[in-house]
């Protein structure tokens, strides 16, 4: 009783999917929500308050950044409709735009701007610490610095994308505006995508607010098939392998044979999918028990063929928002100019202020003269250089959006060079169109490979620690049957449960289907206790190995 208590307090507690403290509150949650779901206003109101709720235990005071957020993203949809001049409609979405990315980069990027202009300038200046601020406001004791510094709202990366996506839909006619204030808050603040996604989009999910509630028994086996199938990827394929292998390995290198960092970070690809494919997974499942469908996020990622496929399985609903809302902008593959260079120059300068590398500006001014050389040598390659011009800053961008430092960049630039790489790749392979099981084989390893090996500067922390990694699983990878046997002696459990992640993705697609479609028709009782026992034994396994969401860091 007590712990209910604690769950429905002011006090912060860790709302994350695999604690139990989050199913309490799920349970009492959906009590509340059988009685009121016949009327939609209602049921709107009352899950917008629960999810400000929810979002309140996760960040604290943050609550008012989401609750901002909302009004004023409300508003602009509503005022970009209003005018029927094309340049105020333009300015409006231009203000909302840049006050979303404003609000996003102050929590983001907020000390790295200012730990560079103070390195760069020789300047003493501090980040103004706004929740630091109302929090010993509204203390009673008065400054008491209860946050000593800034912290990253959980989840801010992906409401604020949702935000932007909905003004830019608005504008551009493909949605009309939400009427009602309790229905868009509901949009975009449910909590069960609030904090990781799937990122929204008003057109796939408001349609579904002004539906009755419907949950058939098979719709409620495959939601919680879905549950379970999260909970097992985020305990078993991301947390244990991370702990009892992973990090052990990333965190002293130099204390195992190269190959062994290799296994490892083959390992950190499947960690990060189990991590954030299971919250999703969970996501989707919870959304559905409570009548609302969600968006699939990953579609077995280490199946594609090459880079442009992976790209559309992995983060389904983040790569689709980064396509619509910045690559199309940019001019997609068919056109280029001002904001492509004007992006560039932004990259530039912000890999400037970060590196102090004065080269960096005669490197920028070297690209855009030889840009405009080619355009006007080769008016033909035009959109060829378009397309890999906008793919590359599409990416590198993402990398940026991760974390503003020299390894996400690399990490970015990796990706995008992949992506540019395969476009010309796949004019001139002899292989391209075969679907022969060897050559399908080879595509997948050689993807699957590449992904992996970039992830490097991902997973590794530090400027030279990235490099220092790879030179290591290079050039002492000293393979041999004996350090292999203690290998795997040493991280049996691991390995085993590596092996059988792996195999469990590559299996085809309809060996899952066949198992949710038998566990959706399997009796209530029988599902419950199947549940019941395989909750139970997951947790056993894993009891001190549970890892914070990767990423809740961004």
């Amino acid at each position: 009783m007590q712990r209910l208590l604690d769950v429905f307090s002011l006090e912060p507690v860790d709302f994350t999917f695999s604690r139990l403290d989050f199913w309490l509150f799920f349970l009492v949650v959906m009590i509340f929500f059988s009685l009121l779901h016949k009327n939609k206003l209602v049921r709107s109101i009352y899950l917008t308050a629960v999810s400000l709720f929810f979002y309140y235990k996760t960040s604290g005071l943050s609550v008012f950044i989401l609750v901002f957020t909302l009004a004023t993203n409300y508003s602009l949809g509503h005022l970009i409709v209003s005018r029927t001049k094309q340049i105020s409609r333009t300015a409006l979405l231009t203000a909302g735009v840049v006050l979303n990315v404003l609000v996003l980069s102050y929590f983001k990027y907020a000390y790295f701007f200012t730990t560079s202009f103070n390195e760069f300038f020789h300047t003493n200046y501090e980040v103004f610490n706004l929740i630091s601020y109302f929090q010993n406001g509204f203390s009673s004791y008065g400054p008491n610095n209860v946050f000593d510094r800034l912290l990253l709202p959980a989840g801010v990366s992906f409401f604020t994308f949702s935000s932007i996506g909905y003004i830019v839909d608005v504008y551009r006619k493909d949605v009309p505006p939400i009427k009602n204030v309790f229905h868009y808050s509901f949009f975009i603040s449910f909590f069960p995508h609030l904090i990781l996604g799937p990122i929204v989009r008003a057109k796939e999910f408001v349609p579904q607010i002004n539906k009755p509630y419907t949950l058939t028994k098979d719709e409620f086996g495959w939601a919680i098939f879905q549950i379970l199938k999260g909970i097992f990827k985020k305990l078993v394929l991301a947390d244990y392998i991370a702990v009892h292998f992973i990090d052990k390995i990333v965190d002293s290198p130099e204390a195992y044979p190269g190959f062994v960092s290799l296994v490892a970070i083959f390992a950190y690809s499947l960690q990060i999918y189990g991590d954030f494919s299971g919250y999703t997974d969970m996501a989707v499942g919870v959304a559905r028990l409570m009548g609302f469908k969600l968006m699939k996020n990953f579609d077995s990622p280490y199946k594609s063929l090459n880079t442009a496929e992976f790209w559309r399985r992995w983060h389904v609903s983040l790569g689709t928002w980064w396509k619509n809302y910045l690559y199309i902008p940019l001019g997609g593959n068919r056109t280029g100019g001002f904001a492509s260079i004007t992006t560039i120059t932004i990259i530039f300068i912000f890999l400037f202020f970060f590196t102090k590398w004065f080269w960096l500006l005669y490197v920028l001014l070297a690209f855009i003269t030889i840009y405009f050389t080619i355009i006007w040598l080769f008016p033909k390659a035009k959109k060829i250089i378009y397309r890999d011009m906008n793919l590359m800053i599409t990416m590198v961008v993402g990398g940026l959006w991760h974390n503003p430092n020299q390894n996400y960049l690399i990490w970015g630039a990796l990706n995008g060079l992949g992506l540019v790489f395969y476009n010309h790749w796949k004019k001139i392979s002899p292989y391209e169109n075969s679907n022969h099981w060897m050559v399908r084989v080879w595509k997948i390893f050689s993807t699957f490979t590449f992904m992996t090996i970039a992830r490097i500067w991902f997973r590794v922390e530090g400027k030279s620690e990235p490099f220092d990694y790879f030179n290591h699983m290079v050039t002492k990878f000293e393979w041999s049957t004996s350090s292999f046997i203690l290998m795997c002696s040493t991280f049996s459990i691991p390995l085993i449960i590596l092996v059988l992640g792996l195999v469990l993705h590559w299996l085809p697609d309809r060996n899952e289907t066949w198992l949710e479609n038998k566990f959706s028709k399997t009796p209530f009782a029988i599902q419950m206790v199947a549940s019941c026992v395989f909750v139970i034994g997951v947790y056993q396994l894993v009891a001190d190995t549970s890892k914070h969401f990767v990423y809740f860091y961004f």
